[in-house]
């Protein structure tokens, strides 16, 4: 992955965009992050309070640097807008991770902490990065799984459930002594999996989990882990531009989310689609 030389930090101006879920969860690193910027650079300090605000904040950012103060899902939002609006490839981004849900940003190499990530915005360096891009113009920053079914059926409720029912559930569980039940194995999936058109693995062979990553180049690493029975079998891996899954109705984590039921998805690798403000090296 490229890297470009940075400009003197004094002399841009950002955008600081401030997610309401690090406003509500963590408001001292917010305000930490807020001075650092604001001692480094001019800057205008955005807080919208839902998606339709975030977008018209991104909209009208004119000549200046985007900052993301928030967490994972914050900085999915921004790239996602950016790319639909086919704008981020004339733009980098910054980010300040605030939040519980940081893996995506450890992933890229953001510092987590408020001070060490707001001086990465003013000192650091821009990155070229490559990004996924599906056949719906979802986009992939760090990974792409897909669990096995029973664990992304979980996990899909537990993103959609309400809180006040998670708290019902949890107290009625302390209330009434559980019966012991046997753990039912989760279902393996039948997938077939195609690399740059060539199959990887077909219907008749079921997998556990499937793995796809941006790589370097412009290309993808995916891994196939197949259904094992008796001995463990051996991870199935490739690469290439283009992963197609095609199959059974599947779900899928990507980044700070699970997406889908769908029958088939294409995911494209797109060499140095974007650009995001790292640590100098």
């Amino acid at each position: 992955m490229a890297t470009s030389a940075t400009s003197e930090a004094s002399s841009e101006q950002l955008l600081v965009v401030i997610d309401p879920v690090a406003r509500r969860t963590d408001g001292e690193s917010v305000r930490i992050a807020k001075d650092v910027l604001s001692a480094g650079a001019q800057t205008k300090v955005c807080l919208p309070d839902g998606p339709e605000e975030f977008v018209r904040a991104l909209s009208r950012r004119g000549s200046r640097r985007l900052v993301v103060v928030g967490d994972d899902r914050a900085l999915v939002r921004a790239v996602s807008l950016l790319h639909r609006q086919r704008e981020l490839a004339g733009c980098a981004l910054s980010m300040v991770p605030v939040g519980a849900a940081l893996s995506v940003a450890r992933s890229l190499g953001v510092p987590t902490g408020a001070v060490a990530a707001a001086r990465s915005v003013l000192d650091g360096a821009v990155r070229r990065m490559d990004l996924l891009v599906d056949d719906s113009d979802g986009v992939v920053l760090g990974a792409l799984r897909i669990p096995p079914l029973s664990e992304a059926h979980t996990s899909l409720e537990e993103a959609a459930g309400h809180p006040w029912l998670r708290t019902a559930q949890s107290l009625v569980r302390t209330l009434v002594p559980a019966r012991e039940a046997p753990a039912q194995p989760p279902r393996a999936a039948r997938l077939r999996i195609e690399v740059d058109g060539e199959t990887l693995v077909d219907l008749d062979q079921p997998v556990e989990a499937v793995s796809v990553v941006p790589g370097e180049r412009g290309v993808a690493e995916v891994e196939v882990r197949p259904l094992s029975v008796g001995a463990e079998a051996s991870p199935v891996r490739a690469q290439g531009r283009t992963v197609s899954v095609s199959g059974a109705d599947f779900r899928y984590r990507a980044d700070a989310g699970v997406c889908g039921p769908v029958r088939r998805r294409t995911w494209t690798v797109w060499e140095g689609a974007w650009g995001l403000t790292l640590p100098g090296r």
